[in-house]
């Protein structure tokens, strides 16, 4: 069953037999940094929620999604034409380096699978990460993002020692984090990373984001 969700002025198709817009995909959307004109990879890019999301802050954007879904690939192309909104999303694995060159991006974005496999998470499979694991995810970021270019994701704060580790060994360093939390109550559930390729050193750590504000 399909349904639409609003985004601004943009129209998002979604159907039940793939991954909806979540939270998490706004929030990273609202956290990247982003410039007029920049070329921006969505890497598993699912329905295109994000591509149409970060579109809210600029519409001049060089775009691509990778999917390796046909099905969401197809919904994805769907909601960039439906919106006027030029871009391209490609159907394969994000590891495959014959997809698309390499060095191009300022921005590559991902909302990941970042539930550890077997861990018997909630999700469901969908949200388990046996498919990509995040040394590939980084590599992948690493490989497309231009020198100074971004890398931005969410992520899981108990994982974040294994998120370091794969992002140094993509040359790609942490600039940028910001826990997110439901209310001052409870711990953080998941944590937004913006890392630069070929970056220098120093982590700006934003303020914690409630769901309920305090």
């Amino acid at each position: 069953m399909t349904s639409v969700e609003f985004l601004g002025p943009y129209r998002l198709t979604q159907d039940d037999a793939y991954f909806k817009l979540g939270r998490d995909s706004v929030l990273l959307s609202r956290f990247c940094t982003l410039r007029r004109g920049w070329a921006v990879c969505d890497l598993g890019c699912g329905i295109g929620s994000l591509l149409l999301l970060v579109s809210q802050r600029e519409e001049t954007l060089d775009r691509l999604g990778i999917e390796l879904d046909p099905g969401a690939a197809a919904l994805a192309r769907q909601n960039l034409a439906e919106n006027n909104l030029s871009g391209q999303v490609l159907t394969g694995d994000l590891r495959d380096r014959t997809l698309t060159p390499g060095d191009r991006f300022h921005l590559v974005l991902s909302n990941p699978p970042y539930f550890r496999a077997g861990s018997g998470k909630s999700g469901g499979q969908a949200r388990m990460d046996d498919t990509c694991p995040v040394t590939d995810l980084c590599q992948a970021a690493g490989r497309l993002a231009r020198t100074g270019g971004r890398f931005a994701l969410v992520y899981r704060p108990e994982r974040l020692a294994e998120l370091f580790a794969a992002l140094a060994e993509a040359r790609l360093t942490p600039k940028r984090l910001q826990l997110l939390a439901y209310d001052q109550t409870k711990p953080p559930y998941a944590v937004l990373v913006e890392a630069v390729k070929e970056g220098g050193p120093g982590l700006e750590v934003l303020p914690v984001h409630y769901q309920i504000q305090p």
